[in-house]
């Protein structure tokens, strides 16, 4: 029998079990997201060095990358990764401080492909504000997100038994990378397969989803059997949110959406309601012309785009990735049944509703 959820899809209430360490991963961003020179400088004068040489630079970067930080944390998210670690550990038994560190780091992963991210897509806005890198260019931002990556490592490294999970984050941040220069191979191809697709957001999405739980169950005490269903639980609940944040591409309110529907499109970037309706062949022909136009220019009219989005539902391709992502939400809730009754269960056998009701 599947497991279902009576909780609501509400991300407060859904995380209200780890309110203070979520809190504390925000406070953790903002004590960690600075330069070492400056705490090198501190530590050599403290000996009785003098001065470091080159620590006049320090007040400059100083600003830089804590302003560039702050901006980014202020633009929100929803910390659904560090969320998912902390609950996993939570559901495994462990509470205690190493949780938040490590869930710190994950967040620092995300934000920093993120950034990176935005620079390849050249994207204007991030959830509804300038990218960072449209505020300070390329050069500082790509820096900014080599720091978060190198930062993470660094804050992950702080126990000195750390190495198997600094493994697992390595690990899922090469794959990340892979997805990334997979799907630069695709951008722009209209005969993407659903099969390619769907290769490039396991690796772009669920792995680190996948590893942020599997993290959280390495931290208490769980069977490996148990350590599985966590690691399967966060990948597939990875590959639902990846598929509705691409539905939403073309099903949501802008307004609520924080960039500009049809952006994916405009990237190069076929996903999957549209590749579903491609693949129909006579039902998909009038589509894959306004299609190929859209990536050939990276500009689709608001004619076309209305017509896309009539053909799209006319053919119920929109509903087969809505389905797709329930199968991935469903197959992720089934994962808990390795574990008992919990206030940490029910939250994540709500995660996966709140994933599949998303609107922005």
């Amino acid at each position: 029998m599947a497991l279902k959820s009576s909780a609501p899809a509400d991300l407060e209430q859904i995380f209200e079990p780890i309110r203070p360490a979520l809190e504390a991963v925000e406070q953790a961003y903002s004590r960690y997201v600075r330069p070492a020179v400056e705490a090198d400088a501190a530590a050599f004068e403290a000996t009785g060095g003098g001065v470091l040489p080159g620590t006049k630079a320090v007040h400059v970067v100083d600003e830089v990358i804590p302003r560039m930080a702050r901006y980014i944390q202020a633009s929100g998210g929803k910390r659904v990764r560090p969320a998912l670690l902390l609950l996993a550990a939570r559901l495994a038994g462990y509470s205690g401080e190493r949780a938040v560190v490590y869930a710190s780091a994950v967040e620092f992963i995300h934000t920093a492909t993120l950034v990176h991210d935005d620079i390849i897509d050249e994207s204007e806005l991030r959830r509804g504000r300038l990218a960072a890198h449209s505020r300070w260019g390329n050069d500082k931002t790509v820096l900014l997100g080599d720091y978060l990556y190198i930062s993470s490592m660094k804050l992950a490294l702080t126990y000195d038994d750390a190495i198997p999970i600094v493994r697992l984050l390595c690990d899922v941040t090469r794959r990340m990378i892979e997805g990334e220069l997979y799907q630069l191979t695709k951008t722009g191809d209209v005969d993407i397969s659903e099969g390619e697709y769907f290769e490039i957001i396991r690796r772009k999405t669920a792995y680190l989803f996948g590893g942020s739980a599997e993290i959280g169950s390495m931290l208490g005490a769980t069977t490996d059997a148990q350590r599985t269903a966590l690691r399967d639980y966060g990948f597939n609940l990875g590959v639902a949110f990846q598929l509705v944040d691409d539905l939403l591409d073309f099903t949501a309110d802008q307004s609520k959406l924080g960039k500009p529907v049809g952006q994916d499109l405009r990237e190069g970037k076929v996903t999957l309601a549209l590749i579903h309706l491609l693949g129909r062949e006579a039902e998909g022909c009038r589509a894959r012309q306004i299609a190929r136009a859209a990536l050939e220019t990276g500009e689709i009219g608001i004619g076309d785009w209305r017509e896309l989005g009539v053909l799209l539902r006319e053919h119920r391709a929109t509903d087969y990735a809505y389905d797709k992502a329930v199968e991935h939400a469903t197959a992720a809730r089934d994962c808990l049944a390795a574990f008992s009754p919990s206030a940490e269960r029910d939250a994540l056998l709500a995660l996966p509703d709140y994933v599949l009701a998303r609107d922005r």
